[in-house]
């Protein structure tokens, strides 16, 4: 009998949430077939529950764009029950429902493809590289609303950072350039939106791409409100955003937007992608290269970003705490990145050991901050002469494989920040500890020499642990 099969399957797929997370889904889908009017009739041989689209979008009209909840809903109705797909019905049955969200949440990629290609077309065969960009644009579209309207966006909002919608877009090219056609070419914009890619090639890329299914998990999870806070969450979904300390009540906003927050943090070390704190903002702590040396020496790995007047805006992972010294420090996993106008990520090549470079007030070394490539010739370079700085990567940076960053190769800079990520390291003089400048003869020196007396307190602002960043 084709019902027992059915009910097999549909009971392999319910035995995977633990009994607590069954009922929170029961509970969901409850919800759902009574705002959709089917909650069975009273006697033994009502009609079965089923949930409507228009149940679904009344439910989600507030956490999600109502385009991802009928992408959701085609999701749903692409589980075939009958083994005839041209028995998909318009509603959707308590086992689509179930075995949607145990593909979606629990599944690998060869589970999760067939409802992934009907959420990005709602008809059969290859789709097309531009039907994949609006699919993606829509997922991360949506991770940043239902992450903003359930509040968990850990301190980061719209106010404190730039307008996501280049950054979506941005993420979403980002993402696209990993699609390989089976004979293993990449196209490329334009020909990417006009070529065919079916099944296989998709799944190769959710496959690839781990975004897509954390993306998806987080819209389902937050979007419907399921499992979101059972402990079987996986560590790429904590720590999908890092807490936001630093940046509270200052009336700034910060050059990153929340997309490329997201994707940057995803490439840092696990153990460093739970917090990222503000050490140097220019506009807060003014246009000086002893100020930025300062806030960032001994504060543990740091993102470093920058604009320039021309409006790119691009930046660095420093691995290690920077130190004013005439050698490069760091290690292979510090990397070059930019966000404006695309958002790319270039990793160490191996062809020299040039990661990071901080040099100030010596007659015979360079002075500024580096990354990447050779004195004279940094794929990141900040003068000490502050307001300068330059991008020369012709015709790639040797340490990070990287281009030109910048819009012009000599750059003059619109603004800087730092970010520690992670804890900040002991040492780093937290309020009532020893200070680093206590115990460095020579960081204290070289403050004074750059003007600052050891009781300052602009060199130990306060580390702003006490925010409550919600």
């Amino acid at each position: 009998k084709m019902g027992n099969a059915e009910s097999n399957a549909y009971q392999n797929h319910l035995s995977r949430f633990l009994p607590e997370e069954q009922s929170v889904i029961d509970g969901v889908f409850d919800t759902l077939s009574g705002l959709s009017g089917s909650a069975g009739a009273k006697n033994g041989k009502g009609t079965k529950k089923t949930v409507t689209l228009a149940a679904l979008q009344a439910y989600m009209r507030e956490p999600l764009p109502e385009q991802m909840t009928v992408r959701l809903y085609n999701g749903m109705k692409s589980i075939d029950l009958t083994g005839k797909s041209s028995g998909l019905s318009e509603q959707i049955a308590k086992e689509q429902f179930v075995i949607f969200m145990s593909n979606l949440l629990k599944g690998n990629a060869d589970e999760k493809i067939t409802i992934i290609m009907r959420m990005i077309s709602k008809t059969e065969g290859p789709v097309k590289g531009k039907q994949i960009q609006e699919f993606t644009e829509d997922l991360i579209t949506s991770v940043v609303h239902v992450l903003s309207y359930r509040k968990e966006l850990k301190g980061w909002n719209s106010e404190n950072t730039r307008d996501s919608a280049n950054g979506v877009k941005a993420l979403a090219s980002q993402l696209l350039s990993e699609l390989k056609l089976a004979d293993g070419t990449k196209p490329v914009d334009p020909q990417l939106m006009e070529t065919n890619f079916d099944q296989s090639v998709i799944e190769d890329w959710v496959y690839r791409v781990p975004q897509i299914s954390i993306f998806l998990s987080v819209v389902i999870r937050q979007g419907l409100h399921v499992l979101h806070s059972l402990p079987d969450q996986t560590k790429d979904i904590l720590n999908l955003v890092p807490g936001c300390k630093g940046i509270k009540g200052r009336g700034l906003v910060s050059l990153f937007d929340i997309p490329s927050i997201i994707y940057i943090n995803s490439l840092l070390p696990v153990e460093l992608q739970h917090k990222w704190q503000l050490l140097f903002s220019s506009r807060l702590h003014g246009e000086s290269f002893s100020q930025l040396c300062g806030h960032i020496v001994n504060k543990g790995p740091c993102v470093v970003i920058l604009k320039d007047l021309d409006g790119y805006i691009f930046g660095g992972f420093a691995s290690h705490s920077w130190e004013v010294k005439p050698q490069f420090q760091g290690d292979n996993r510090c990397f070059l990145f930019s966000v404006f106008p695309s958002l790319a990520v270039y990793t160490y090549t191996g062809y020299n050991d040039h990661y990071m470079y901080l040099n100030h007030g010596q007659q015979t070394m360079p002075n500024g901050l580096g990354m990447g490539g050779q004195h004279g010739y940094f794929g990141l370079w900040i003068d000490s002469d502050y307001g300068k700085g330059h991008s020369k990567a012709k015709p790639r940076c040797t340490t990070y494989n990287s281009p030109q960053l910048s819009a012009k190769e000599d750059f003059t800079l619109d603004a800087v920040e730092v970010w520690a990520v992670g804890d900040l390291p002991e040492s780093a003089g937290t309020k009532g500890k020893k200070s680093i400048l206590d115990v460095d003869p020579e960081a204290q020196a070289f403050l004074e020499m750059a003007g600052k007396s050891r009781q300052s307190e602009g060199l130990r602002e306060p580390v702003e642990e006490e925010e409550d960043d919600d």
